[in-house]
């Protein structure tokens, strides 16, 4: 029996509720197995991130060889890219692995503010990895960073596919609507709307991976991309909806000032 493989490139979280972490524990959660290649260590707490050290290339590209020579791999999360010259290495190995079912977090920056992508390198994510990948799933924030301000869904969609984009989950989180609303949007305009109630907490370090790396992974088992959307989207609700905090040590930040970790339930 074929087992299905993910291949998570992002960051490590020390803190163990994004990047390399959070994705390895949700693929596995969902009946995958992951491989991962890290592209950064940063150093981050419930407070935010302290500093990021980006993989030397040699050694980036090295973590792809040693995975894509050996294993076949169904499908690609990419998280956090840190800078032009990981770009450079991840273009490299879809093109000459031709590798397949490409999920691209759009990680730009942290919560606290903390840049995970180098400001230069956005251009060349956009011109090189968008027509590469078949999803793109960025934030509201996000979008507004890579297209600027646009007035509607179909808007941002057109602007998005003029990029070289392919479909793009247009993330409602940060939105002010009663209910969290994504949107599904294909190259043919066909736009799908899909909404859950929309859960009161601060468990949101790391919802975005989790994200990306679910809907990876049923692309992985072979569910087609607006299922594995649906299935992840409901997979997100349920370990936020039944999330809990770590016990923090004393100290003079405030509680509202922390960033609890989503505690997933596998």
């Amino acid at each position: 029996m074929h087992h299905p493989t993910v291949l998570t490139i992002a960051g490590s979280d020390n803190y163990g509720g994004a990047g390399i972490q959070i994705d390895s524990k949700v693929i596995h959660a969902l009946g995958g197995y992951a491989f991962c290649a890290i592209t950064a260590l940063t150093a981050q707490n419930s407070t935010g991130v302290k500093a990021v050290w980006a993989t030397p290339k040699e050694i980036f590209e090295q973590q792809l060889e040693s995975i894509l020579d050996d294993i076949k791999v169904d499908a690609v999360k990419i998280g956090m890219l840190a800078n032009g010259e990981i770009i450079e290495s991840i273009i490299e190995a879809i093109d000459r692995y031709k590798l397949k079912n490409i999920v691209l977090d759009t990680v730009l920056v942290s919560s606290s503010g903390k840049n995970l992508l180098e400001p230069t390198a956005i251009n060349l994510m956009v011109k090189e990895l968008f027509p590469r990948v078949d999803l793109i799933t960025p934030n509201l924030l996000e979008i507004s960073t890579i297209i600027g301000e646009k007035a509607n869904i179909e808007d941002m969609a057109k602007a998005f596919f003029e990029l070289g984009a392919k479909n793009i989950l247009i993330k409602g989180g940060h939105s002010l609507e009663k209910n969290a609303i994504d949107y599904l949007c294909c190259k043919d305009l066909n736009i799908k709307s899909l909404s859950s109630p929309r859960v009161q907490t601060t468990h949101t370090h790391g919802t975005g991976c989790l994200l990306s790396s679910a809907i990876a992974t049923y692309l992985a088992k072979g569910e087609n991309l607006l299922d594995s959307v649906k299935l992840s989207k409901k997979f997100l609700y349920n370990n936020i909806k039944e999330s809990h905090f770590l016990k923090f040590k004393y100290n003079k930040i405030s509680n509202s000032r922390r960033e609890p970790i989503l505690l997933t339930k596998y």
